[in-house]
């Protein structure tokens, strides 16, 4: 037998230059272009921020002494950047305080008394006032709404009443009703002017919930007499501003916020 034939294997072989060195040659390439892209983005710098940025961190650093705020984006800047008042910044505007909601709730209440008074012709019929205690309706001169030494409503009353007493009726505030009288003695069928006093501001309260709906559980009523006079002496205008009745729409709000409400009705005018 004759030997089997060897198989002859041919070997490939690469006669020209080794070329991959070229793969990691582009990889860098991409990268250092990729690098000087940023750079010069980098280098398009908004020359106002810029200006914001440099003072800003001068500022911080006790370099320079600046006391006006851009609150709108909260760099200190110095006086020869700051434009004009009214161009460039925005206010940031605060909440209200409590003691400011309060007020703002008891004013819009008057606005709407004081609205609904004068769509009758009454505008003048009640003083406003805003202090620690709430909303005072002051129903000045009682003998305008009552016959003299009487608890009987006059007609001039309860037209005063119908027009308040339905914005009243809408509110969520309790309601004191009280009557005041001048120093003068009161006469019979009364004993004294706490009598008549509290009588009074009872015909008031009456009238209130029998009438106009205002809610039994949030209205009561007290007679003060002659002791809370809001004028001195014995003339008639005097006795005309103590012979009255108020009718107190009370605060809920807590004793700090209540102190508070006599500023705010200062500063209101």
């Amino acid at each position: 037998m004759s030997a089997p034939r060897r198989r002859r294997v041919m070997e490939s072989s690469h006669e020209g230059p080794d070329e991959r060195w070229m793969a990691s040659y582009l990889d860098m390439i991409t990268v250092m272009m990729c690098m000087f892209i940023v750079m010069f983005a980098m280098s398009n710098v908004d020359q106002e921020k810029f200006e914001q940025l440099r003072a800003s961190l001068a500022t911080g650093f006790g370099s320079e002494i600046s006391e006006t705020r851009d609150v709108s984006e909260g760099v200190v800047v110095p006086p020869e950047l700051v434009e004009e008042e009214g161009e460039g910044f925005v206010e940031t505007p605060t909440a209200p305080t409590p003691a400011e909601q309060e007020y703002s709730s008891l004013d819009d209440l008057r606005s709407r008394l004081e609205g609904a008074l004068a769509e009758h012709g009454l505008g003048d019929a009640a003083t406003f006032t805003i202090d620690d205690r709430g909303l005072t309706i002051g129903l000045v001169s009682a003998e305008t709404f009552f016959d003299t030494n009487s608890t009987d409503l006059s007609d001039r009353a309860r037209a005063v009443l119908d027009a308040a007493g339905s914005v009243l009726a809408a509110d969520a505030h309790l309601i004191s009703v009280e009557g005041h009288a001048d120093a003068r003695p009161a006469i019979a069928p009364f004993a004294d002017n706490w009598e008549l006093s509290i009588a009074r501001a009872n015909g008031v309260l009456g009238y209130l919930v029998e009438a106009r709906g205002v809610a039994r559980e949030r209205i009561s009523s007290v007679g003060f007499g002659s002791s809370r006079p809001l004028a001195e002496g014995s003339s008639a205008e005097a006795l005309a501003q103590n012979r009255r009745v108020d009718i107190v729409v009370l605060s809920d709000a807590d004793a700090q916020v209540r102190g508070e409400l006599p500023a705010l009705a200062a500063a209101d005018g």
